[in-house]
């Protein structure tokens, strides 16, 4: 909120855009942090910019005279003579007549039935869900291996098939077979990519142990199965990790092989909807501009 306050503190007005761009500069954001985009599609310093005028509004420390366009009051002068090295909403709560754009209590409520902690920090409301759905998603990506190991091969495998055909592979039919368990050849799963099975992609699916790490003779071991199948590109999946050796000789093989270890696989589950399902859906609002025209 004071990068906003200093960049308003000429007394001129400004559309939102040109707040983002010289607040962007007046703190020297590099390239890379104006390049971080939130799951929502926006970015960052947009969305917190975007949620410090919001409060200072709010604040009254800035009147917009028309759409789209703010500029400082007394009262944001005030504040940042106040609080120049930073200004939180609890100080804004010392103002008069301020009114919180978002209800903490309810927000607590929701919280907490999905088993979060309010973190107490300044994050704006966007970003305290995005949070707790990160915070979700940890601990069913470990549920997701956990029951992946306990499962048979079999299951193990078809479910990693799943996971494939879900990604977009397997072409407009979505064709897609798990090999036999005996003499498979080192493939356990094979994805047409088109209607004559002319591209493929083969899989080898490993179950092992979260802090078991898959080595190098089992990856050069694929590659000549696929070397066997005359393909040039596979995927290896495990519910482990791999060892350095197996990620440099994959990296150095002339085969393309993509590894995807538990960690990847389970956020790739949660992201495709393979083994988990929607529990509940927010809504996020905001006024609709145009309306009030």
């Amino acid at each position: 909120m004071i990068p906003v306050l200093k960049v308003l503190a000429d007394g001129q007005v400004r559309s939102r855009r040109q707040l983002y761009d010289e607040v962007a500069a007046a703190e020297r954001l590099s390239h890379e942090q104006k390049a971080i985009i939130l799951d929502s599609g926006q970015a960052k310093y947009e969305n917190r910019i975007g949620w410090a005028v919001t409060y200072l509004a709010k604040a009254k420390a800035i009147y917009r005279p028309s759409r789209g366009q703010q500029s400082i009051t007394d009262v944001g002068r005030e504040l940042l003579h106040k609080y120049p090295d930073g200004l939180v909403e609890r100080d804004l709560r010392t103002v008069d007549g301020y009114e919180s754009p978002r209800d903490r209590r309810q927000a607590r409520k929701v919280l907490a039935e999905a088993a979060i902690e309010v973190p107490a920090s300044d994050l704006d409301p966007i970003e305290q869900v995005e949070t707790g759905i990160a915070r979700i998603n940890d601990g069913v990506a470990t549920e997701l291996i956990q029951r992946l190991h306990e499962r048979e091969p079999a299951f193990f495998e078809q479910a990693v098939v799943d996971l494939v055909v879900a990604m977009g592979y397997g072409g407009a039919d979505a064709k897609a077979t798990r090999t036999q368990l005996s003499n498979d050849g080192g493939i356990d799963g094979i994805i047409d990519q088109d209607t004559l099975g002319l591209n493929r992609v083969y899989i080898q699916a490993k179950r092992y142990a979260p802090d078991s790490a898959v080595g190098r003779p089992d990856i050069q071991s694929f590659v000549g199965a696929l070397h066997g199948q005359q393909a040039n590109q596979g995927v290896f999946i495990t519910t482990g990790r791999f060892s350095t050796g197996a990620v440099e000789y994959a990296a150095g093989v002339s085969t393309r092989v993509v590894l995807i270890d538990g960690q990847r696989l389970a956020d790739l589950m949660i992201r495709y909807r393979v083994g988990v399902q929607a529990k509940r859906t927010l809504h996020i609002v905001e006024v609709d501009e145009d309306f009030f025209e």
